[in-house]
Formats: structure tokens, C-alpha cells, sequence
């Protein structure tokens, strides 16, 4: 009993998770160096006896060498592993797997310098990482990769080996059929002197940095990777001196195009100039997109974004959304976010970040059938939210753009608008907001979103209200609105008007730009957490000049 006892004092975290039926767990913060140091350098037995657990994070612990025994028979749920920061290495006894769940495994800034069998991953045979795509071993000493990466982990889509000691990639890696879904490859700041023709058989490859690496030739092959849209060979000394002078400045595009035809030798002179008038022509027509408020998915090399999570237990003023359990039947799931930091007045700055949003809504969210994004002014709403349904005769909103009006009325009206538009353009299809009626077909009530106020600010999928409409008018706003506060997430969401000075950050005088997203808790009537966003195992997979600091 007494050893017992002695064991909930030094790990009560994992006592508090027992106790609630946690599926996230996070190990961090002071105490846990000496605690991890007692039992071992690996972390506590019990913590393989929480089999619920989704995410598992320990992170900044300089006496974890190890996991430890257990962890794979014990968690057979987890969906992500993050052991960043810490000083596991030079292997990993025993290895991690198999989890047969693992979708996301952070192994980033340990000390690991070799994985071999039986001290690894997980076994290739069978697969011991079955459904995990994306792993991130950046930040080691690492001298080689396991030969039997692509079998362990066959659904791998980003692998991020930046920084370690690297010479040459497994040529298993790039067998045929190998990484069929890979996706993202990322190894910068190693030592590689050479990279395989076989690297087209990467049939997904979008995305390929290999920047201060000791390459001298990029092979031609490459340009055969079908979907490969952007490369970075930047800090490499290539023997073609026009080939290295074309990665330092031109857009992927034309070094691709200059690959395929076999270098400087295998060009003409006409067709080299040919290749940089089409290139000069790409970039005029880019700037003019921009200039015009459409190029919102050309980002800059020099355009880097730094996220900044602030987590619920950090933040003095954390935004709650409670859920009534008669959405269950509507739409009934809700996250959202507090985003500081957002400066929409500069040029076309609105208009790109409004054609986002409509993008999302078109793909992502399947024409608002999935899910239905809401912006809205941080300071014209007051917390905390109800997520509740009520019947359309009983619900009422001041819509964007127009009067206040019962949800009943206001769908009558859309669907009289619809006809109408029908009969004008002599054809069955409509646009706006009249493209989703047909989502509340058959619903005896109406999902909505309503402030502490007793206002309701959104109706989805239909509108939001006319309360949280400053952010659609920046444009006209005056340079003391510089630095609007603004709220995103999907389905339906706002924010309370509480404001930290100290959260606003701005571009540095290294051209990256800084957002602080806050978490959102989003809990039942009762007070039971259903959901934080975003959580640890959110912002996982994101575009190379993207940043996230937890």
C-alpha cells in the first residue's frame, strides 16, 4: 500500500487521467526531469496501463533516454506519439512498435543516431507502423535511415529528417511502390552527396527540400515525379553553375522544365532563352493576381507564418462554447478558435482571405455538407457560447445584411429569392447563400450559436448575424483598427471581447508573421470537456513556411 501510495504522489497526472477516461495526455513542466531520472530514465509503467489514451506528449525531458517497456501492448489506441525535445538515443530499447493506430509519431530534437532492427520503429514485417503518415525525426545526429522504413511505415506521407548526419538515403526508399502516398520529404541541413534517379518512383512527392545538403548534381529524373510542385536545393554546390543559380531564384516550374531537357547540355541556347521569357512571364502574371486580389495561394519563399498556440490552462480568459444536446440530431459537432493577430486592411489582404474561406467551404467542407466555417469579430461578441438547436419559428437573427427575422421567415424568403433567380437566369442552378437550403430540408430544428447575451450570431449553414459583421468591413476601417481581433472554426463559432495586450504579435524584421491561436474548449451543459481546438494532435501536417510553437 505504501509503494502504492508513493507512486499516485509522484505521478498524478496519470491518476487524474485513470480517474476521467482521458484520451490526451501531456507530460511536461517542472518535476518531471526527476521524476523520469528515478524511474530509470523511461517513463512510468503505469502510463502503459491508460488504454484510451489518443495522444501521448513528453516533451523537454533531458533524462528520457528511453520509452520503455510496454508502451506498445499498452496503448494500442494511440492515434499520435510526440517525444520531442528529450534525449532519447542512441536507439530506441525496445522499439516502439507495433501500434497498429499511430498515425503521427514526434521523435524531433532527441539524441537518436541509428535505428536498427529490434531498436527502432517497430518491425517491417508485419507492417509495425501500419497507418502512420507523418514522422518527424528532424533535429538528431541520425548517420542512416533503417532500411525498412517503407515497409514499417507504408503509408507514410511526410517524413522530416532536417537536420541530422545524413550522407545518402536507403536505396529501399525509393523502390518502386515503396512510399506510394508519400507526400512531403524534407531533409535540409544534412550531408547528402547524392540523391538517387530512383527518387521518381515517389509517384505523391509534392514537396522536396533538401537545401545545405553536399549535392553536386540534381538528376533529371526528378522532373518525372508527376505532382511535384515545389523543390528547395538552396546551400548545395552544383557542378552546373546555371543550375545552381536557377535554384537559388526560379520558381520550380522552370527547373524542372530545365532538368527534363537534360541540363545545359542537352538545351539550346534558344530554348534556355525561351524557358527564362516564359518564366519572367509567370512572374508578371503573378504579380498581377495579387495585385488584383486572386493570388491568394502564391506565398513567397520570404513569406513565413509563425503560430503560436496559447494552451486553455495558460490563458487567463479562455473562450468556452457549451453544447445542448439538441444538435445531435442537426449538425452536431463545433470547434473554433481565438486568432490574434490578423491584419486583413493592407492591398487585397480581405478579399484573399474571404476567397480562402469560400474555397474551404467548396473542397474541404464539400459545399458546407460537412462542415461550414464563421468568422466573426472577437470584440463584438461576449462569452461563453451555447451551441443549440431551436425550432425555426422560435429562432431568431439580424442576418447579414438584412432585417431581423425569425429563421422561418428568413428560409422562406431565401427559397422565394432562389425562384426568382431560377427564373431570371433560365436555369436551374443558384448561387449564394440560396445554394443551401436544401441542408435544412426536413429539419424540425435549426442549428444556431448564441452569445451570453442571448444573441444569436450564426446560422448555420446559412449566415451569421449582422452583430459580428465588422471583420467584412475592414477594408473601410481606419489605421486604429490596425490589428483586429478575429475568431475561425468550423461548423459555427465566436469569441468573447477579453483581449491581452500582450497578445498581439507582428511581422519581425525578418519578414515572418506571427499569429497567436488560443484554444477553445467546447464542453456539454454539465460541464464535461468534449473537445479543445486545436489539440496537440491538430496542425500536424502543414505547408513548409509554416511554424508551430506549442
Amino acid at each position: 500500500m505504501a509503494v502504492a501510495m508513493a507512486v499516485s504522489e509522484a505521478w498524478p497526472e496519470l491518476e487524474l487521467a485513470e480517474r476521467e477516461r482521458r484520451r490526451e495526455l501531456l507530460l511536461t513542466g517542472p518535476g518531471l526531469e526527476e521524476r523520469v531520472k528515478a524511474a530509470g530514465g523511461r517513463l512510468p509503467p503505469r502510463l502503459f496501463t491508460l488504454p484510451l489514451l489518443h495522444y501521448l506528449e513528453v516533451s523537454g525531458c533531458g533524462s528520457l533516454r528511453a520509452p520503455g517497456p510496454g508502451l506498445a501492448q499498452g496503448l494500442p489506441q494511440l492515434h499520435s506519439l510526440v517525444l520531442r525535445r528529450n534525449a532519447l538515443g542512441p536507439g530506441l530499447s525496445p522499439e516502439l512498435g507495433p501500434l497498429p493506430a499511430l498515425r503521427v509519431l514526434d521523435l524531433s530534437g532527441n539524441a537518436l543516431e541509428t535505428l536498427p532492427p529490434g531498436e527502432g520503429l517497430g518491425p517491417a514485417e508485419p507492417p509495425g507502423l501500419p497507418q502512420l503518415q507523418s514522422l518527424n525525426l528532424s533535429g538528431n545526429r541520425l548517420r542512416e535511415l533503417p532500411a525498412d522504413l517503407a515497409r514499417c511505415a507504408p503509408r507514410l506521407q511526410s517524413l522530416n529528417l532536417t537536420g541530422n548526419c545524413l550522407d545518402a538515403f536507403p536505396p529501399e526508399l525509393f523502390r518502386p511502390g515503396a512510399l506510394p502516398l508519400l507526400s512531403e520529404l524534407a531533409a535540409a541541413d544534412n550531408c547528402l552527396r547524392e540523391l538517387s534517379p530512383d527518387i521518381a518512383h515517389l509517384a505523391s512527392l509534392k514537396t522536396l527540400d533538401l537545401s545545405n545538403n553536399q549535392l553536386t548534381e540534381i538528376p533529371a529524373e526528378l522532373a518525372d515525379c508527376p505532382k511535384l510542385k515545389e523543390i528547395n536545393f538552396r546551400g548545395n554546390r552544383l557542378r552546373d553553375k546555371r543550375l545552381e543559380k536557377m535554384v537559388g531564384g526560379c520558381q520550380t516550374k522552370s527547373i524542372l522544365e530545365y532538368l527534363r531537357a537534360g541540363g545545359r547540355g542537352g538545351r539550346s541556347k534558344g530554348r534556355q532563352e525561351g524557358a527564362e521569357k516564359e518564366d519572367r512571364k509567370k512572374r508578371r502574371e503573378r504579380k498581377q493576381r495579387r495585385e488584383s486580389g486572386e493570388g491568394e495561394e502564391e506565398v513567397a519563399d520570404s513569406a513565413r507564418l509563425m503560430l503560436k498556440v496559447l494552451h486553455v490552462s495558460e490563458n487567463p480568459t479562455p473562450l468556452t462554447v457549451r453544447v445542448s444536446p439538441e444538435v445531435r440530431d442537426v449538425r452536431p459537432y463545433i470547434v473554433g478558435a481565438v486568432v490574434r493577430g490578423m491584419d486583413l486592411q493592407p492591398g487585397n489582404a480581405l478579399r484573399r482571405f474571404l476567397n480562402s474561406q469560400t474555397k474551404l467551404h467548396d473542397d474541404l467542407c464539400e459545399k458546407r455538407t460537412a462542415a461550414t466555417i464563421a468568422t466573426h469579430d472577437l470584440q463584438a461578441v461576449r462569452g461563453p457560447l451555447l451551441y443549440a438547436a431551436r425550432p425555426p419559428e422560435d429562432l431568431k437573427i439580424v442576418p447579414l445584411g438584412r432585417r431581423e427575422a425569425k429563421a422561418k421567415e428568413l428560409v422562406r424568403q431565401l427559397q422565394l429569392e432562389a425562384e426568382e433567380q431560377r427564373k431570371q437566369k433560365k436555369r436551374q442552378s443558384v448561387s449564394g447563400l440560396h445554394r443551401y437550403l436544401h441542408l435544412l430540408d426536413g429539419k424540425e430544428n435549426y442549428p444556431c450559436l448564441v452569445d451570453a447575451e442571448g444573441d444569436v450570431i450564426s446560422f448555420p449553414p446559412i449566415t451569421n448575424s449582422e452583430k459580428t459583421k465588422r471583420m467584412a468591413e475592414l477594408s473601410k476601417s481606419t489605421s486604429e483598427n490596425k490589428e483586429e481581433d478575429m475568431l475561425s472554426g468550423t461548423e459555427a463559432d465566436a469569441s468573447s471581447g477579453l483581449s491581452d495586450p500582450n497578445l498581439n504579435p507582428s511581422s519581425g524584421n525578418d519578414g515572418q508573421c506571427s499569429l497567436v491561436v488560443e484554444q477553445v474548449r467546447v464542453v456539454d451543459l454539465e460541464g464535461s470537456l468534449k473537445v479543445v481546438y486545436p489539440s496537440k494532435a491538430d496542425l500536424i501536417t502543414l505547408p513548409p513556411h509554416v511554424t508551430v510553437v506549442r
